[in-house]
């Protein structure tokens, strides 16, 4: 069952906050490498776009620099993460894939 937004756009499952980001992304997945930009990322998952995206239920892994501005640190941190893609959709022209990330490791 898919998640469905209330017409005036809050989505009642949401529990984190969402922090507007746009960061170079690498994903892998079974399909390989894939580039993308990040939209939006929370402690629970994140929105990114690219020309290819992995298929919903797809399985992936990425890393990423979190800039020290938002995470309180002197230092960018880097975070390599686990999830897996939970949907796709359009905004405007511009192909975007939403997924949760079940698992996470602070990369010294």
């Amino acid at each position: 069952m898919a998640l469905q937004q209330r017409p005036d756009g809050i989505n009642p499952v949401r529990t984190a906050v969402r922090f507007p980001m746009k960061l170079a992304l690498q994903v892998q997945s079974a399909q390989g490498e894939l580039n993308a930009t990040t939209e939006n990322i929370s402690a629970n998952g994140l929105l990114f776009v690219g020309e290819v995206l992995p298929e919903v239920d797809t399985r992936i892994e990425f890393t990423i620099a979190m800039p020290s501005s938002v995470m309180g640190s002197e230092r960018d941190v880097t975070i390599h993460c686990i999830g897996r893609v939970v949907r796709h959709q359009m905004h405007g022209d511009v192909k975007q894939a939403a997924a949760v990330i079940d698992e996470y490791f602070l990369k010294a």
